[in-house]
């Protein structure tokens, strides 16, 4: 067992070493055109992805759409090392506050329709208590991140955690945030995942080590934490990167949106891609180039990344007050 939150961080280089050694790699939250706040490119097609991830010498290869499973009826359900997943969000308003995001694996259809219609009811008892009868895997998505509007209760933060199994360390979510889970986990004696939660393809940027001849096992050392995690953290240039990587994909022309509601967690570029995915819009080519220089002006300046990353810093202090007074205070790794 690793208990040393530290020690279970890996370089790359290091990561090699393990690899070579037999241990598995896996980034275990990713998103595909059909998730409803993706932008649908031809480049997100699970197909495409499954492609990029074996390239990136991952294992385990996974797709966690959100509340559709539909990216596995595009693909070859016999593909190695394809895993079914799926990202399934409840609100339990009597027992949380808030709506949480949920990583399940190794699903059926008919699982994730109970699941489904569990979850609607906003029952995250009864959610739990089926996924531990049928014995599936799952992970507690991004424990610090919440819906826009929600008013999180991060006082149940703490009870939440001990229900899980497994706590995600996401790319998207500053350092400090990603600090305070990895202090949740050795506190509460939880394994601990690295993934990309990509909404772009950046695929396998963050992944998780663990040894297993198939994905139970893998997954049932991560719970033992007997496992490693390489990370990658949300910093200023890498969001002024992934909100490049937005952009190009709303300039491509086989962009469709389709009533999709993009969420980038960015207000200026969500409302720049509302406007910009209208097809009047693009039906006056000049006044749209116009628009996409000007909004890559913007983001390549540095200024609204700067703004998202210090209201980051500034979330994570409350809730570093929150939480770190429920068992001693957090400690940079």
């Amino acid at each position: 067992m690793i208990n040393d939150a530290a020690t279970r961080m890996l370089s790359s280089e290091q990561a090699e070493a393990l690899r070579e050694d037999g241990w598995q790699a896996a980034d275990l939250h990713v998103h595909t055109l059909f998730s409803s706040d993706v932008i649908p490119v031809s480049s997100l097609r699970p197909v495409r992805l499954f492609q990029k991830a074996r390239e990136k010498s991952m294992n385990f290869v996974t797709f966690t759409d959100h509340d559709t499973m539909a990216a596995y009826h595009s693909v070859s359900p016999g593909l190695e090392g394809l895993v079914r997943g799926v990202e399934i969000k409840i609100k339990d308003m009597e027992c949380v506050g808030h709506t949480i995001h949920i990583n399940v694996y190794e699903l059926d259809d008919c699982q994730f329709q109970e699941l489904e219609n569990i979850a609607m009811q906003g029952e995250l008892h009864s959610f739990l208590d089926f996924l531990k009868s049928e014995r599936l895997p799952f992970v507690y998505n991004h424990p610090l991140w919440f819906e826009a509007g929600e008013k999180p209760n991060l006082a149940v933060i703490p009870d939440l955690i001990k229900l899980f199994p497994v706590l995600e360390y996401n790319m998207h979510r500053i350092r400090r945030k990603n600090e305070i889970i990895m202090e949740l986990a050795r506190r509460y004696e939880k394994g601990l995942i690295a993934s990309t939660d990509t909404h772009s393809g950046m695929i396998g940027h963050a992944y998780t080590l663990s040894r297993g001849n198939d994905f139970k096992e893998f997954y049932n050392n991560i719970c033992q934490r007997n496992s490693y995690i390489v990370v990658k953290d949300l910093t200023k240039q890498y969001l002024i990167q992934e909100m490049n990587a937005w952009l190009d994909m709303m300039s491509r022309q086989d962009m469709i949106l389709k009533n999709k509601k993009i969420c980038t967690g960015m207000k200026y570029l969500d409302k720049f891609i509302t406007i910009m995915s209208s097809q009047r819009f693009r039906d006056f080519p000049r006044m749209y180039g116009a628009a996409l220089a000007g909004v890559y002006k913007a983001t390549n300046s540095g200024l609204p990344a700067a703004l998202y990353i210090r209201r980051e810093c500034s979330s994570a202090f409350e809730m570093e007050k929150i939480l770190g007074s429920n068992g001693g205070e957090f400690v940079s790794i």
